[in-house]
């Protein structure tokens, strides 16, 4: 029973959060009708579907304060961050495969270059401005400030796209076809799009209160699963008059970076697929690695610049600095390949969509294995700990 209880709010939450991903995807969708291709993906669409990730970081150093709240936030972004780089553009190529829609997907040369190479110098920066013992607000400045520096870069390098009156037609006769779904029935399916937007035209500023609605929603079930993630990790634990009931007495890092980080991930997956159905195969795989540039940059570092100037620094312990470090430095190997990945040959198929799902596992084996002091793992571990950042 102490296992079941988290895992059932866990699964609650992440349903809960797919549901309201919907109303971030027609409000960004429509907040970022004119923005070039490629660049809707990187900018509007990966800042809404990582609303969770930084709704949860906040709440995990919140709640738990200090190294544990620390642990849980870089738990959260960094294991967000390495689902998003591997299993999206896996799920992507999949759903395009499985459907019969394409046999290969054909993404810009320079979307991948530009939000790869962005990823993988944001995650450099990364590394070496949060280390030592402690941690200050300027440690979450630098990071913010690395985000905005590739926000002005992406909208100064777009080229808006006007919205000719045959997209503004065909978007009417879509909306003239669709079924009316009734207030209570949109109610107990969590529709937001249906309750909010109805069947009248979208506008700016519905789209703004569909999303802020959203937002909302995902921030609730952020808490609670943040909640869910302390039980799972904690030896025992109170619910609901319900005392001494048993988690698996792990530290929350542990938790946050398998179970946090892909309830968080479902709105990106779901943006991505949803792209991909429809060919924006661009914005499919630029959401994703977006995503992860906020995450790192943006849902770290803005709840460690608020809670570090409101309470002061986090004091950090050996075993934190030294696990957070090496889950650093494993995102960035693995940014890295899966980098390779997209650019190496002309075209992304069904083979490297199962070399991503690969590396995935990999991950997840080693962060179970290093957990349970496999020795595999902690030789592994240690050799990492080698490495010249270390020093």
């Amino acid at each position: 029973m102490g296992i079941i209880i988290p895992i059932a709010i866990i699964i609650l939450c992440c349903v809960i959060i797919w549901k309201a991903s919907d109303g971030f995807e027609a409000s960004s969708d429509y907040l970022g009708r004119n923005l070039s291709d490629g660049v809707r993906g990187a900018t509007i669409n990966a800042i809404a579907s990582s609303m969770p990730e930084l709704f949860t970081t906040i709440f995990f150093l919140l709640y738990l304060k200090d190294t544990d709240g620390f642990s849980g936030g870089i738990g959260t972004t960094a294991g967000s961050a390495i689902f998003n780089g591997m299993i999206i553009p896996a799920v992507v190529i999949l759903v395009v495969v499985l459907t019969g829609t394409t046999k290969n997907i054909n993404v810009s040369k320079k979307v991948i270059l530009r939000d790869g190479l962005s990823l993988i110098l944001a995650e450099f920066i990364l590394i070496f401005s949060i280390s030592g013992d402690q941690l200050f607000w300027w440690h979450g400045l630098i990071l913010m400030i690395t985000y905005a520096v590739y926000i002005i870069y992406m909208f100064r390098s777009m080229s808006v796209i006007e919205a000719d009156e045959d997209n503004e037609d065909e978007e009417e006769d879509e909306d003239e076809d669709e079924e009316e779904v009734g207030l209570i029935k949109g109610i107990f399916t969590l529709n937001l799009e249906a309750l909010i937007v109805g069947d009248r035209s979208i506008t700016s500023s519905r789209a703004w209160v569909l999303l802020l609605t959203s937002m909302s929603i995902i921030g609730v079930a952020c808490l609670a699963l943040v909640s869910a993630c302390e039980m799972l990790g904690a030896d025992t634990y109170s619910f609901m008059g319900m005392t001494e009931l048993k988690g698996f007495n792990i530290p929350i890092l542990f938790v946050a970076v398998i179970l946090a980080s892909a309830a968080t991930s479902v709105p990106d997956t779901i943006i991505s697929m949803k792209d991909a159905k429809r060919g924006n195969y661009n914005d499919a795989i630029s959401n994703a690695l977006g995503s992860n540039i906020f995450d790192i940059c943006f849902a770290l570092g803005f709840p460690l610049f608020m809670y570090t100037l409101i309470y002061g620094p986090i004091q950090m312990d050996p075993e934190t600095i030294r696990f957070s470090t090496e889950l650093r430095v494993i995102l960035l190997f693995l940014t890295i390949l899966a980098f390779l990945i997209y650019f190496i040959g002309n075209k992304i198929g069904l083979t490297k969509a199962l070399m991503l799902i690969g590396l995935y596992l990999i991950f997840t084996i080693y962060i179970i294995s290093l957990n349970a002091d496999l020795e595999w793992a902690t030789s592994v571990s240690d050799f990492i700990q080698k490495l010249p950042i270390f020093d």
